[in-house]
This record gives C-alpha cells, structure tokens and sequence, in this order.
C-alpha cells in the first residue's frame, strides 16, 4: 500500500515537515476567519461546497477523531480506527458557531499536540489500521493531519481572497 493510499493528504505536505504545521494552524485558521468576516462565514463558495463556518467545525470534528486515533494507536496493540462519514457529521453544522468550532480546534490541536510531542519519535512506527486506506502507523495519523490542514487552509485563502 502506498504513502498516498494510507495517507489521502499526504500531496498536500509538499516536503513540509507535520510538526511544522500543525502548531500554526489555530493562528492561520483565526486569521482566516477574520479575514472572511462575518458575512462570508456561512457563504458556500459554490453549491455543493462547504462554507468556512463548516470547515471550522469539521476541523474541530476532525481534531477529536485524531485525539482518539492518536491515543488508541499508543494505547493498544494493532488498533483499528473507526472511519466516519464527513457528510452525515456535517448536517448539523448550519446550527453551530463558527467562533466556537476555532476554539475547539484550538484547544483540542495543543492537547494533540503535547501527545504527540511526547510520544515521537520513540513510537512513529506503532502499527495501526484503516479499515479503508489499510495499514498505517502512529506517524502516518500526524502526516495525515499536517495535509488535511493544509487542503483545508487553501480552501479557506481562495474564499478569504474572493
């Protein structure tokens, strides 16, 4: 299986480094949400498409399934992950605050990240498995999160910059 496969997001690091990236995301992502502004915050760039209010919640979503990922792949042996429907979590998005998923976000990241931290590099090789993108290990979860920040930040610079 390859780096692509296990990892969706992976294209999106560019050489970057995770632990590069994941600490400035709360900063940029606050950024970007005053640079929208109030007005845009639920606009969807096209239909179909997410607006900014929604992409700030599901980074919070996503932020808590990585918290939990993160920790079952240290705390159990050859863990698999539970996927989830982005979509269905989605539907409950037009009744949340945007200000509110940031903050989640931001709180959840650091406490990620102090994981993280802590356990790197002594566990980057720690076995885990999708169930859809196969095997992966401890590692492979935080490249995962460096790209989709990243996918998920250029969406939000072309609605901040339209």
């Amino acid at each position: 299986m390859s780096t692509e496969t296990a990892n969706p997001y992976a294209k999106f690091l560019q050489g970057q480094a995770p632990l590069a990236v994941l600490p400035n995301t709360p900063a940029r992502l606050k950024a970007l949400a005053q640079a929208i502004g109030p007005a845009k915050i639920t606009t969807r760039p096209a239909p179909g498409k997410w607006s900014p209010r929604d992409i700030f919640c599901h980074l919070a979503d996503c932020e808590s399934v990585f918290a939990f990922r993160l920790r079952q792949t240290l705390a159990e042996d050859h863990h698999i992950v539970q996927p989830f429907d982005q979509d269905k979590w989605a539907a409950r998005y037009s009744t949340m605050d945007a200000n509110e998923a940031l903050a989640t976000f931001a709180v959840l990241r650091r406490w990620n990240l102090l994981l993280i931290e802590s356990a790197l590099p002594a566990h980057a090789n720690k076995p885990v498995t999708h169930p859809e993108r196969g095997a992966m290990t401890f590692a492979t979860i935080v490249e995962t999160m460096g790209g989709h920040d990243l996918n998920h930040l250029a969406q939000l610079e072309r609605i901040a910059g339209a």
